[in-house]
């Protein structure tokens, strides 16, 4: 990611569920909260009800790779936190892709980007 970190802590996940604006599909669920630096941070959490850790991660590098690949068109100043459900676990780069897109324009927050 060129000018996004990793949200990596507990309390910072807990911080944008409790106080952000979430919308959901059937693939994902995002979450975001203003911070107060000039790049996004990216938390993604996979659950067991996913599947297995190869499923897990799998699921995982594709909403990573996802958000690296069109990170230009996000708004910047956020902490995103991406939820998947049990559905992505059989779905493709391009599904979640979609996914991921769908959700931004369902925030207001992709710019200059179609779907």
């Amino acid at each position: 990611m060129n000018d996004s970190e990793s949200l990596r802590k507990s309390r910072d996940f807990q911080k944008v569920y409790r106080h952000g604006i979430s919308y959901a599909n059937r693939l994902l669920v995002m979450y975001i909260l203003d911070n107060a630096i000039d790049g996004n941070r990216l938390g993604i959490s996979v659950s067991k009800k996913v599947g297995n850790s190869i499923v897990r991660h799998r699921v995982t590098r594709l909403i990573r790779e996802s958000y690296r690949l069109n990170e230009r068109f996000f708004q910047k100043g956020l902490d995103i936190v991406v939820v998947a459900r049990g559905q992505a676990k059989n779905k493709n780069y391009w599904d979640i892709e979609n996914a991921l897109l769908h959700l931004g324009n369902m925030h207001h927050i992709v710019i200059g980007r179609e779907q």
